[in-house]
Order: C-alpha cells, then structure tokens, then sequence
C-alpha cells in the first residue's frame, strides 16, 4: 500500500504531506524533495507509516532520497550563503528606505531560489527590492510576508514554562486561539500573564481548553450572585479542576462550596 508522511520543507516553512515512494526514512531524517521547479529539502516530522487511502489535499509530490552525506554538506552550505545574503537584502531594504525587517534568507536545495521571510506592520511594495536582488544573486527572488508568530517560530527561544517555544520546537503548524480560552481557564486577563514571546495569546492555551470546558460546565463565574446556606452572596473564586468555589456572603465572610459534576446520564 502506497505510504505518505509528513515533511516540513526546508528550515521553518510548511509542513506537507509526501508521497515515500518506497524510501525507507525516519522521523528527524532529512530528505531531498521534488519540486515545481527543481529540487527542495526538507524534514520528516511524522511516523512513516501513514496509509494513503484518501490523498490528503496538501500532498505536494515525492521524496526523491534520503539525504546523503553530500546532500548534507550542500545544504550547510547554503545556510552559509543565506547569511550573506540577507546581510546584503537588509543594506538594499535601507537604501530604499522600505519599511520592513527581515527575519530569514533562505535557499532552496538547489540554489535556484532564494526566499526572504519579512514582517511589517502594512503592505509593502517591493518590486524594486526583488530587480535589486534578482540583480545581485542571478536566482529567482521571493519575498515572503510573515506574522508575529512565524517570527517567533524562526527566530525561537524559550516561555515563562523554561522550556523551547512550543511552535519552535514540534507543533507542524498554529491553531486558532483567542482570549476565550484564558477565560474559560479561569486565567486573570493579563497582557503580561497570558501572552508568548511573540505578543499574542499563548498557544499553551489551547492545549486544555477543551478539558476546562468541560468541568466548568454548572459552576457559576467569578462576580455571579447565588444563594448558599449562609444567604446569598457573590462568587469571588472558582477552582475549576477541584470544582471548589468562594462565595463572600457579606461582613467579611467567606464560605466554600462544592459543585457535585453535572452527570451526563
């Protein structure tokens, strides 16, 4: 049965499913790809044993070997030359006075193209940039626009957690958040608290939302006026995961309750 898996072609771009095409690779191997118009890299970032059955809509080609040992070589060599060339990208960027910051250079396997990762706060025009480039480098050039969170996955670092960045180390690709997730978590709304390195809500917040959702479901939220034994008063802490809530009843005191989880029978 034909197999695909998962590459994530060159250094920090996509992650695509390919065709094996019977080449015996692992997970962590690199591996020369077909391309468009010449040959890429990549990194197998899946198990190798994916049945095919239904084509997934990112199948982009096959892998054409298993990278060899001068492949390798190759491959330093051009993240050698993606640094002279960005240095040059960034003095014709000020020449022209662009407003736009570099993050990557970075070459294709087979040197045939050059692709610069940049951010900015609006569209820019730089169709001038790439006659400079394409001028300077005789390759094909591409200017890429990328967000915050692709800038955080290429340049990397660590969280407040002290561990790798979650989307610089293992996560194929970003998934919706928004702050409804530190809500349902009970999480104060702090910029500071909630926020990755990046400046936007942590993906971390996605990863137990689901469960918190869940055992949140029949317990009132913070500021909720209820009656308890003691009278009625208002809630002014919820422990989610214990289902344990403080309820401040006036004169200064405050009770605890229980929330029994609603059965699902």
């Amino acid at each position: 049965m034909e197999k695909i898996v998962q590459i994530q072609v060159g250094e920090h771009r996509s992650v695509y499913f390919y065709d094996l095409n019977d080449i015996a690779c692992s997970r962590d191997d690199y591996v020369i790809l077909e391309a468009d118009r010449g040959s890429e890299f990549g990194k197998v970032v899946s198990d190798t044993h994916l049945p095919s059955t239904a084509k997934p809509d990112r199948l982009k080609g096959k892998i054409l070997r298993k990278a060899t040992e001068g492949d390798m070589k190759q491959i330093e060599n051009n993240r050698m030359k993606a640094k002279e060339a960005l240095n040059i990208c960034l003095r014709k960027i000020n020449e022209r006075k662009l407003d736009m910051r570099i993050v990557k250079a970075e070459y294709t396997f087979d040197s045939s193209k050059i692709i610069f990762s940049f951010i900015s706060e609006g569209r820019v025009d730089f169709r001038n940039l790439v006659k400079d480039l394409a001028r300077v480098f005789r390759v094909r050039i591409e200017l890429k626009q990328i967000g915050v969170r692709d800038k955080a996955k290429v340049v990397g670092g660590y969280g407040v957690c002290g561990r790798e960045l979650c989307c610089a180390s293992y996560m194929k690709a970003f998934h919706p958040l928004s702050i409804k997730m530190a809500k349902e978590q009970g999480l104060p709304l702090n910029p500071s608290r909630i926020s990755g390195a990046c400046g936007r809500i942590k993906c971390c917040m996605a990863y137990e939302f689901v469960v918190y959702k869940e055992y949140s479901k029949a317990l009132p939220r913070l500021g909720e006026k209820i009656n308890t034994a003691d009278g009625r008063g208002r809630v002014v802490d919820v422990n989610i995961l214990k289902r344990i809530i403080s309820v401040d009843v006036g004169e200064g005191k405050i009770i605890k309750m229980a929330i029994p989880k609603v059965s699902e029978n």
